[in-house]
């Protein structure tokens, strides 16, 4: 529960984060034209040079990355295939970039680069992949450690006394609270 709220806190932070900083206006004496065609931007990149190129593909990279650990970890759940994760998280990622996108081009100074959307979702992808399976992994070992010292802890009790109101290898009883068990009646047929 508390991973699950801390996921959720950092999550809109980060989001928040990255409206500021891809939504502000810039101020620029000119503008390059927008970029539809995949991979024409990451090509013009690399013409720059490599300790440029590194550097704008690392920022395209690493803008919508923590998203990849922030989404799962804001879902909450720890039993959760792990492609199905990877799919989801990355689909989120993907649908996150193409807004901020979309909502560039209402800002003056920004200019909608498709190039953006795939090294954004592949951020989204690596960090999940890279951190993801380890950290369920690691609290699903922490939850089971902390179920094995609780049932050790009860000690005897899952015996005759722990089970009151239940006879032998029947099913529990719904609503075992304060006022007792809820009678449950068996369904029986009707004949024709």
């Amino acid at each position: 529960m508390v991973v699950r709220a801390t996921g959720f806190v950092l999550l809109v932070a980060h989001l928040l984060l990255v409206a500021w900083i891809s939504l502000r206006p810039r101020d620029v004496a000119w503008v390059t034209a927008p970029n539809t065609v995949p991979l024409d931007g990451l090509r013009a990149d690399l013409a720059l040079g490599s300790a440029e190129a590194a550097r704008l593909i690392g920022e395209g990279l690493l803008l919508l990355a923590p998203l990849g650990v922030l989404l799962p970890m804001a879902d909450g759940r720890l039993d959760v295939p792990g492609w199905a994760s990877l799919v989801r998280t990355t689909a989120a990622g993907a649908l996150v970039s193409l807004a901020v996108e979309l909502l560039q081009t209402a800002v003056p100074g920004q200019v909608v680069d498709v190039d953006s959307v795939l090294l954004n979702t592949a951020g989204v992808a690596l960090a999940h992949l890279l951190l993801v399976p380890a950290g369920r992994s690691r609290l699903r070992r922490r939850s089971e450690t902390g179920r094995s010292e609780t049932d050790r802890s009860k000690g005897g009790r899952s015996g005759a006394s722990g089970g009151a109101g239940r006879g032998r290898g029947s099913a529990p009883l719904r609503n075992e609270g304060s006022q007792g068990a809820t009678p449950t009646i068996s369904r029986v047929p009707i004949a024709p």
